[in-house]
């Protein structure tokens, strides 16, 4: 059974019951502490705790790199992180102490887009249409929690030439949070990358590629009108809808070629 999911019975009807079990994505509550206060309470998978927290506390502007944190501590059953940072820190916690796996901001489009300025553009990447194919496809693998429970989003940051991270969860924006803790943790940088999700691109989760610095967000599925005018503010390229040979493309088409740099 892959981590992150539990196995569960249940009855199952095609033309006569039978009894049967099968594994289903797990959630629970994840309670995030900065220097010793209760920050939020993250409903989640609980998989990859630390990488949650690290993201989730970049992208809320708490902390810019690892540098900011002096140690990270799991508890033995998951539920709880402890974020020490090598400051003190005057960011409030959210106004909202419960974050399910689907909330957003509650922000206007005026809030969210003087909050960021847009990307420079001289970050210089640029990606193909098979190349974005070939990416989501190899997203959500045989193994996957995805894969073999169904359920979870997926998320990933890729260079020009290969995927660098991947996390799976509930929720798309826990996803998104995991891929820049994970980042975070090893020292890979997210500015100038590809950021890629399989579920509906929103305007908070927007902010974060924005905070992440990610010229480039993929999904397999719908963008929101919010999403689309943030990223025509931030100087983002938004694709989506990659599925096989065919893709959306909704602002700042420049950067999705036809061929391969030489």
């Amino acid at each position: 059974m892959p981590e992150g999911a539990v196995r569960l019975p249940f009855r199952y009807y095609r033309g006569e019951w039978t009894e049967s079990e099968k594994e289903v994505v797990e959630e629970g509550v994840i309670t995030l502490y900065v220097n010793g206060t209760e920050w939020a309470a993250l409903m989640a998978t609980p998989l990859e705790q630390d990488k949650l927290a690290l993201g989730f506390l970049h992208n809320e502007g708490v902390i810019e790199a690892l540098r900011d944190v002096r140690e990270v501590t799991v508890n033995a059953p998951g539920t709880c992180v402890d974020v020490w940072l090598s400051r003190a820190t005057d960011a409030l916690p959210p106004q909202r102490r419960i974050l399910t796996s689907g909330c957003g901001g509650g922000l206007t489009f005026a809030d969210l887009s003087q909050a960021l300025p847009p990307l420079p553009p001289e970050l210089p990447l640029t990606a193909t249409p098979q190349y974005l194919a070939r990416l989501m496809h190899d997203l959500q693998p045989p193994e996957s929690l995805h894969a073999q429970a169904g359920g979870a989003h997926t998320a990933g940051l890729a260079d020009e030439a290969r995927l660098l991270e991947v996390c799976e969860d509930i929720g798309r924006h826990n996803a998104i949070d995991k891929v820049c803790g994970g980042c975070l943790k090893r020292g890979v940088e997210t500015r100038g990358r590809l950021l890629l999700c399989t579920g509906r691109i929103s305007s908070d989760m927007m902010r974060k590629a924005a905070r992440m610095g990610c010229p480039i967000v993929v999904s397999r599925t719908t963008p929101t009108s919010l999403a689309v005018q943030l990223a025509q503010t931030w100087n983002i390229t938004l694709v989506g809808y990659v599925r096989g040979n065919a893709l959306s493309v909704y602002t700042h088409p420049d950067r999705i070629v036809s061929r391969e740099k030489a």
